[in-house]
């Protein structure tokens, strides 16, 4: 049995949990990382602690397996994320700049982000101005929770306002997608990388 709730602060560690499992082009990257909670801080935990009204869990018998977070504007999140979100990190997470980004570790590529955050470009933030992230553990997929999960946050977004949105897929996880293509995301050419595909849903 699958049910989608809100975000509790209880869920932080699974929160944590689930994106170094599915942080690796859909799949586990824990034997990528010494510090496993790097992912998290990255693209879940500063959503579920600053936007909890927009943060969403599916739980099943075994407990969460899987989030949905996002904001309706990511131009004033990006804002805020450089006030309230990576000042901290950068007390912890040294930045590994003085390296040739050849030799950094997969930990000091996530280190690299939390002190030069890459912002989305300005085209796709201006015409698709709201994001999600959304993550489900492999027992879960395939059984209509990536489904749920999404169409709860997007009511939820609706409700703040929220209009057209975007995400930025690993261009490694077909399945992504696919997940997306099939809920009226389009790809974007805009500012694309070799690794990361915009996509838009008007």
């Amino acid at each position: 049995m699958l049910a989608i709730r809100t975000f509790r602060s209880a869920d932080l560690e699974a929160l944590y949990a689930i994106s170094l499992a599915t942080g690796h082009e859909g799949g586990d990257a824990s034997h990528l990382y010494e510090d496993r909670k790097l992912i998290g801080h990255i693209y879940s935990a500063p959503y579920a602690l600053l936007e909890p009204q927009l943060a969403l869990a599916v739980e099943d018998d075994e407990g969460v397996a899987g989030f949905a977070v996002g904001t309706t504007d990511t131009g004033k999140w990006q804002e805020r994320l450089e006030a309230e979100w990576w000042p901290k990190l950068r007390r912890q997470y040294a930045d590994p700049a003085a390296r040739p980004a050849t030799e950094w570790t997969a930990d000091q590529r996530r280190a690299n982000t939390i002190n030069r955050p890459q912002r989305t470009p300005q085209q796709i933030v201006e015409l698709y101005p709201a994001h999600l992230h959304l993550n489900l553990l492999k027992r879960t997929q395939g059984r209509g929770a990536g489904t749920m999960l999404f169409s709860e946050w997007m009511a939820r977004a609706s409700q703040q306002g929220g209009g057209a949105t975007h995400v930025g897929v690993n261009s490694a996880n077909a399945r992504a997608v696919r997940f997306w293509s099939k809920r009226g995301f389009d790809r974007l050419e805009l500012g694309g990388s070799d690794r990361t595909i915009w996509m838009g849903r008007s």
